[in-house]
């Protein structure tokens, strides 16, 4: 004899119509509503197993393409070899116009402000040394940058389409040659008026350079490069004691 279901109680589904619904239809059952143990694991596995591979391919590209940056980056703080008189002169040319600079300073009464810039003159032309005994030749460095630009072939396969017809590297000596006539000239002129006093401009026209040299000289510990090292010590030194003397002697 069956039992009457009590109020607010479950009716299983065998009671209903005398269990004939669930003899016809056995997925309708709470045995058969409930999963194994285990499914939901084994459920998962399979998601797993079958699921798309996601982004991992663009992580694999992302990544390749964080190290052609890193690699750009340290060719960068290499430098190259310079192998020609055209190739010299941008490495010289600052040391003459920082030497310049602390002349007009010194003949001013501005000491700190020279001996700032006489330090920055002093670090450039170690590194010009460093550059010229230390660097890798620029053979070294075409071959480092030909690699790079195969794997960014692979990677995006348009970007041998998109590349445009550089100038020679004979056109480039030419090119920096006339820049840096041109910078000689604004760096003395910018070097013995700028900055009047030490404000907020001075320190991020410094910035830069400091960046820059500091990594330089991490670098360049890193490879056993001592003459680019010390230069570049030295140019961070000057460029903070020009600010320095940008507070203590401002221009009159």
């Amino acid at each position: 004899m069956t039992r009457a279901p009590q109020p607010c109680q479950e009716i299983p589904v065998e009671l209903m119509s005398g269990g004939v619904l669930a003899r016809m239809r056995p997925d309708l059952s709470i045995g058969a509503a409930l999963p194994p143990p285990g499914g939901n694991v084994r459920v998962a596995a399979e998601l797993g197993a079958h699921a798309p591979p996601g982004d991992n391919a663009g992580m694999a590209r992302d990544n390749n393409r964080a190290q052609l940056q890193r690699v750009a980056l340290l060719l960068v703080l290499d430098g190259t070899r310079p192998s020609g008189a055209l190739e010299w002169v941008p490495r010289v040319a600052p040391v003459v116009t920082q030497a310049a600079v602390g002349a007009g300073h010194w003949a001013a009464g501005r000491r700190q402000r020279a001996l700032a810039a006489w330090a920055s003159a002093a670090g450039i032309g170690l590194v010009a040394w460093g550059l010229g005994t230390e660097a890798p030749s620029r053979a070294e460095v075409e071959s480092i940058q030909r690699q790079q630009r195969d794997r960014l072939v692979k990677l995006n396969p348009k970007a041998a389409t998109a590349e445009t017809q550089a100038p020679t590297a004979r056109q480039q000596s030419w090119l920096g040659l006339a820049a840096t006539g041109i910078g000689m000239v604004t760096g003395v002129r910018s070097g013995l008026r700028n900055p009047q006093r030490l404000t907020v401009l001075a320190i991020a026209g410094e910035a830069p350079t400091v960046v820059f040299y500091v990594l330089r000289v991490a670098r360049a510990v890193q490879r056993r490069k001592p003459r680019i090292a010390a230069g570049s010590a030295l140019v961070v030194a000057g460029s903070v004691a020009r600010l320095r003397a940008a507070s203590a002697e401002p221009l009159r």
